[in-house]
């Protein structure tokens, strides 16, 4: 199985400039963490482990998210599946951010038929944010 040239490139890309990749998180105590979502999902068959947090604000009377971050355990595909899902989410509305499917992430990357796993995860992640994000807003 080989790697196309998009994942290596995300991959490599995240790995020389984590923080301008989005790499990183948002901590209870920070000031802005109520409007955060956060999902955490893994792969128990592959050992992957992605945590996704949006951080969105109103605008127009709509959530937009307006920065996202990920921490990723596992192989290059699921760190560039992470990568071009935060490239994907900045900007979105949460309902827009909701229609974006696995198969988009597969397309983008050119992910092998192996590795499409890779991108359920980061599709998983996206609805479990934006879950815990509409529940926070619930809550306060």
């Amino acid at each position: 199985m080989a790697y196309s040239q998009k994942v290596v490139d995300k991959f490599e890309k995240t790995l020389k400039n984590p923080e301008g990749a989005s790499v990183g998180r948002w901590k209870p105590g920070d000031k802005d963490f109520h409007r955060v979502g956060t999902g955490i999902v893994g792969a128990p068959a592959c050992g992957d482990v992605m945590k996704l947090q949006i951080k969105c604000e109103n605008v127009d009377n709509k959530n937009v998210i307006v920065d996202a971050k990920f921490k990723t355990y596992g192989c290059g595909s699921a760190i560039a599946s992470s990568g071009q899902l935060i490239d994907m989410l900045k900007g979105k509305t949460i309902e827009e951010a909701q229609q974006i499917s696995n198969q988009e992430i597969v397309d983008i990357l050119e992910l092998p038929a192996i590795k499409i796993h890779c991108s359920v995860l980061a599709e998983e992640a996206i609805h479990r944010a934006i879950d815990d994000f509409k529940s926070r807003r619930n809550n306060d």
